[in-house]
């Protein structure tokens, strides 16, 4: 049977040490004392992975939700006709549970430590699940301004920027050891929180308002993403990768083995981006979710053999499979210039095949590391 953990990326994880660094002052000094003080609640024989599984599922939840309210994001549009609006209570109970799930993801590890279960599967675990949630979580808030606020072309790459600003994160621990936590993931997880439940009190209507300047909420939300990204991650980033090497601190990779990681997800956004602005039929317009969740998954996928390869301080793939059968649809889409059926039928199986080919390469990678380590992923098992 094919592995996906060669010996010497399970050898890797062996000697590695989990080492990061948290400057921020929201997290410091208030998440990180709430959490200590949820997780004395949490009993002893509950394995730190199920939470954070349990708070991965409420994120899936609050999309099944939206897409069952709001499938095209046309719910807020001036020309809906019809009674598909989003009921008040969807937006409270999507808060409610991305604060649950927030929580969960920040007292997992205290939980680890309190059991003694610390170890590099958790933390591949909460990472890899992370990068899925990169997607999920954003999609929600879009039904808060949906098309007539913002094109399903603009929030695509209002997601690539936040795929590129947490691809980046794990991407500067390849090569200088040290996750340092960035300051914008608690400010957004506890703003969406906010903005969620604000929503369900005043109503999304209240977003969809003009502002001096022409400026309307759609537009600042947007642009604070992408300002947010420049000024506190990606100059930040690139700031810690250069003191790595001038201080000798880091890998010393050279340029070449430096930027290696960062290849497969520029092909991958070149594809992405020609799909989504030449598509024949405006499949970004026609299937904007189906296209959101099958970017996503690559990118998780891209996401979590980059975190393998920097866990076990191994070489970085420098191509991703899921990419040849995306190229592959992307050519019959152009060349034969289908239906826009057809292409909307082959973008539903697509997401269908790589949905299933990575959740096929995470469940099993997480095996391979419990048969390594003899542990199970969502039990502790008792010590000798």
């Amino acid at each position: 049977m094919a592995r996906f953990l060669s010996q010497d990326k399970l050898e890797g994880f062996e000697k590695y040490k989990y080492n990061s660094i948290d400057t921020s002052v929201l997290s410091k000094y208030v998440m990180h004392p709430f959490w200590d003080w949820c997780v004395q609640f949490c009993p002893r024989w509950v394995a730190p992975n199920l939470l954070t599984f349990a708070g991965f599922l409420l994120t899936v939840l609050n999309f099944l939700l939206f897409s069952y309210f709001d499938y095209g994001f046309n719910a807020l549009t001036k020309n809906n006709k019809t009674d598909d609006y989003i009921p008040s209570w969807v937006w409270a109970f999507s808060a409610i549970n991305l604060f649950v799930a927030y929580t969960l993801d920040g007292i997992d590890g205290k939980q680890a430590r309190r059991t003694g279960t610390s170890g590099p599967l958790g933390e591949l675990f909460d990472h890899g699940l992370d990068s899925y949630s990169a997607v999920l979580i954003p999609t929600c808030l879009y039904s808060i301004f949906g098309r007539d606020e913002l094109s399903p072309l603009r929030f695509f790459f209002v997601i690539w920027n936040i795929f590129i600003n947490f691809y980046l994160t794990h991407w500067e621990k390849y090569n200088t050891g040290i996750m340092f936590l960035p300051w914008g993931y608690d400010f957004t997880m506890i703003g969406s929180c906010i903005l969620l439940l604000v929503t369900s009190v005043i109503g999304p209507q209240a977003w969809h308002v003009g502002l001096p300047g022409g400026l309307t909420p759609g537009i600042i939300f947007e642009v604070t993403l992408y300002l947010s990204a420049m000024l506190t991650s990606q100059t930040v980033i690139l700031w810690n990768i250069y003191k790595s090497y001038r201080d000798k601190t880091g890998k010393m990779r050279s340029f070449t083995e430096t930027i290696r990681p960062l290849i497969p997800l520029a092909v991958f956004f070149v594809l992405s981006s020609i799909w989504a602005l030449y598509s024949p039929s405006d499949i970004i317009n026609r299937g904007p979710r189906l296209f959101y969740v099958l970017t996503g998954t690559i990118f998780s996928n891209i996401n979590c053999r980059l975190i393998v390869s920097q866990m076990s301080d191994t070489r970085c793939d420098i191509f991703n499979s899921l990419l040849v059968p995306y190229a592959l649809v992307m050519a019959v889409v152009f060349y034969w210039r289908v239906s826009p059926m057809s292409e909307l039928i082959l973008l539903s199986s697509l997401c269908m095949a790589c949905s299933w080919a990575h959740i096929n390469y995470g469940t099993k990678v997480v095996r391979e590391m419990c048969d390594h380590f003899k542990i199970a992923c969502f039990h502790i098992k008792p010590k000798n």
